[in-house]
C-alpha cells in the first residue's frame, strides 16, 4: 500500500511546528501521524516531534496484520498516551514560563478499515467520490470550545454547520469591524486610499473599477515622486482617530497608527486617542459591537458617509492621494453619484442608511469607544474598548487570578475554575514576552458566558482580536517581560477597575484592602523574588522582535 505525507510552514512562522510521519506497514496496511505543535516555534515544534517519534515507534514495534479491531484501537490509544507522557516530561525540563504542547491525529489502515485517533483540533477526513463528484467529510471530532457547546446541547450540529457556512458570506475582508476592516478604514481616513473604497465587498461590481483606478493613481504618484509621508500629517492622524471613535474600531489600532506615525516622524501616543475619544459620537451599528455584517458599511456610504456625519470635527484641508483635499473629495462624491449607487446596494438588504450609520444627532454613544486606563498595574497605560464592556463591569472590585500564558488561562475558563468576581490576569504575552500574538478564544470564551461576561474581567499585557468584545483590558504597560507591575500580581490580590475615571490598580493584598503605600511595599518585596525573564525564542524574526520591540502603548514597533 502506498502512502504519502507533507506539511507546509504557512505564511507567518519561520519554523514549521508541524511534524508528520507515514509508512507502509505491509502490502495491505499503512499508518500516518500528524502533530501540530503549540507554544511558540521552538517548544511547539519540539512537542510535535516528540509525539510523532513516540507514536510512530510504538506502531512500527507493535502492529501486526493479525491484530483484531480492539487490538489496533488499543495500540493507537496507548501510543497517544505514551506520547502525552513524553511531552509532559519534556515540558518540565524547559525554562520556567515556557509552554509546549501539540495536537495530534493518527491513523492505521488495515483490512479495508481505517482506525483514527485524535487529540485537539487536528482532524481526520474521508475523501470519496459521490455521483461523479469528489467529496470530503470530517470523521474526527474536535476537542474545542465549539465542540463542547454542541456536546452540551447549547447549539446544534445544524447551527454549527450554518454558522460555518455563513459567518463569512464571501471572500474578502472580515465580516465584522475587526482589525483588518478597521485598518482599511484607517488607510482611507489618512488620505491614502481612493475615497469610498474601504471595505468594498469582494463580490461588488465596483471593485474591479476601483482597483484599476487605484493602480493608475499609484503609478501617477510614483512618477511624481510623491510618498505617503508627503501626504500624511498630524491632522491626518487626528482625522483617522475621530473616524476610529465613530466606528468603534479595533483596539489594535492603538498599536498600528502610532507605529505608522513613528515611521513618518510624527508623535502620536495613546493619550491622544483617549483625549479625542472623550465626547466623540459613536455611530456605526456593525458587528461585533453592533447588529450587521461589515459589507453593509459600504452599502451605507462607507467612510465618506461617516465623515459627512462628523465633518465639523475633521480637518478638511488635509491632502489625499487624489491630489485634492479631504473636503474637496467629499464634495466630489456628492456630485458623482457615489451615495446614490450605495443606496441601490443598501435597498436590497431592506435596511435604511441610519440602521447602519447613525446620524451625528442620534448616536449609539457620545463618549467614544476606547479609554486609556492607568494605575499601579499599568503606569504607562492600558486600553479598553468600553463600548464592548457590559455596564456592570465599568466599575468593579475583583480578585486576581494570574496566569503566565494564554493557554493556561483559557483552560481554567473552559474548566470552570474561574468564578464571578475574578480578574483573569494573562501576562508575558506582550511584544517582549511572546511577540504579542492575537488573543481570540479567551475573550470569546468569556463573552459567550452570560454569567462571566458581566462579572469578571480579563487583564493582559497582550492584545486581542479586533473582533473581541466583553470586559477585556489589554496592552498593559510596562509589560511583564520588562518587569512591569503586572508581573508582581499574585492570587487574590484585589483589583479595582474604574473606566469612567480611567483607573486600573491593585487596592488590596491577598483579599484584604490596604493603602497604596502598603501595595507598593509588597510589590517591592515581590520584585526582589521575581526571577529574570527568559525569552522562549532563541532565533529568527521573533527573537529579534522580542529583543527590540517597544511598549504596546508606543506602537510595539522594532528599533
Amino acid at each position: 500500500m502506498k502512502i504519502f505525507s507533507k506539511t507546509d510552514i504557512g505564511l507567518l512562522r519561520d519554523e514549521n511546528q508541524d511534524c508528520v510521519w507515514s509508512a507502509s506497514l505491509s502490502d495491505g496496511a499503512c499508518a500516518a501521524v500528524l502533530c501540530d505543535g503549540m507554544g511558540g516555534e521552538a517548544h511547539g515544534g519540539l512537542a510535535s516531534r516528540i509525539a510523532v517519534d513516540v507514536i510512530s515507534k510504538r506502531i512500527l514495534g507493535t502492529f501486526s496484520e493479525m491484530m483484531n479491531r480492539n487490538s489496533v484501537r488499543n495500540l493507537l490509544i496507548t501510543a497517544v498516551s505514551a506520547a502525552n507522557s513524553s511531552v509532559v516530561d519534556a515540558a518540565r525540563k524547559q525554562p520556567e514560563g515556557a509552554v509546549m504542547g501539540t495536537t495530534c491525529v493518527a491513523a492505521i489502515v488495515s483490512g479495508g478499515r481505517a482506525y483514527i485517533v485524535n487529540v485537539g483540533d487536528s482532524r481526520g477526513y474521508h475523501l470519496f467520490t459521490s455521483e461523479d463528484s469528489e467529496c470530503i467529510q470530517q470523521v474526527t471530532k474536535d476537542h474545542s470550545h465549539v465542540r463542547d457547546l454542541i456536546d452540551r446541547g447549547e447549539i446544534t450540529e445544524e447551527q454549527f454547520t450554518y454558522y460555518n457556512h455563513h459567518a463569512c458570506p464571501s471572500c474578502g475582508a472580515c465580516s465584522f469591524m475587526g482589525t483588518a476592516s478597521t485598518m482599511q478604514i484607517m488607510a482611507e481616513s489618512l488620505g491614502l486610499m481612493l475615497p469610498g473604497t474601504a471595505l468594498m465587498p469582494a463580490t461588488c461590481e465596483d471593485l474591479s473599477v476601483a482597483a484599476e483606478e487605484a493602480g493608475k493613481t499609484a503609478v501617477a504618484l510614483a512618477k511624481k515622486g510623491v510618498k505617503a509621508s508627503d501626504i500624511v500629517t498630524l491632522k491626518s492622524f487626528e482625522n483617522a482617530i475621530m473616524v476610529h471613535a465613530a466606528i468603534s474600531g479595533s483596539t489594535n489600532t492603538l498599536m498600528h497608527l502610532p507605529a505608522i506615525a513613528h515611521e513618518f516622524g510624527i508623535p502620536l501616543d495613546a493619550d491622544t486617542f483617549d483625549r479625542m475619544h472623550r465626547g466623540a459620537h459613536y455611530l456605526l451599528n456593525i458587528r461585533p459591537a453592533g447588529e450587521w455584517p461589515a459589507q453593509y458599511f459600504y452599502y451605507a456610504g462607507g467612510v465618506p458617509r461617516i465623515m459627512e456625519e462628523i465633518k465639523d470635527h475633521l480637518h478638511l484641508d488635509v491632502m489625499t492621494v487624489t491630489g485634492k483635499t479631504l473636503g474637496e473629495n467629499l464634495e466630489d462624491l456628492k456630485k458623482n453619484g457615489f451615495y446614490e449607487k450605495c443606496d441601490t446596494y443598501l435597498k436590497k438588504t431592506g435596511l435604511k442608511r441610519t440602521d447602519i450609520i447613525r446620524s451625528f444627532d442620534d448616536p449609539i454613544g457620545t463618549n467614544g469607544t476606547i479609554a486609556i486606563l492607568r494605575g499601579n498595574i499599568a503606569p504607562d497605560g492600558a486600553v479598553v474598548k468600553h463600548s464592548a464592556v457590559p455596564k456592570e463591569m465599568h466599575k468593579a472590585l475583583l480578585k486576581a487570578r494570574p496566569f503566565n500564558c494564554e493557554e493556561d488561562a483559557i483552560y481554567a475558563i473552559l474548566t470552570h475554575q474561574i468564578q464571578p468576581g475574578d480578574a483573569v490576569i494573562i501576562r508575558y504575552e506582550g511584544p517582549r514576552g511572546s511577540g504579542m500574538p492575537e488573543m481570540f478564544y479567551t475573550t470569546e470564551a468569556i463573552s459567550s458566558d452570560p454569567e462571566l461576561s458581566a462579572s469578571i474581567a480579563l487583564l493582559t499585557d497582550g492584545r486581542f482580536s479586533g473582533a473581541s468584545k466583553g470586559p477585556a483590558i489589554g496592552h498593559i504597560s510596562p509589560e511583564a517581560a520588562q518587569g512591569g507591575p503586572i508581573a508582581l500580581i499574585e492570587e487574590n490580590d484585589l483589583i479595582e477597575i474604574d473606566i469612567p475615571q480611567r483607573i486600573l490598580r491593585v487596592v488590596g493584598i491577598n483579599g484584604e484592602k490596604c493603602s497604596e503605600e502598603e501595595v507598593q511595599r509588597v510589590f517591592n518585596e515581590r520584585r526582589k523574588a521575581l526571577p529574570p525573564f527568559k525569552s522562549r525564542y532563541t532565533h529568527g524574526v521573533l527573537k529579534r522582535f522580542t529583543q527590540t520591540a517597544h511598549s504596546p502603548m508606543q506602537g510595539g514597533y522594532m528599533d
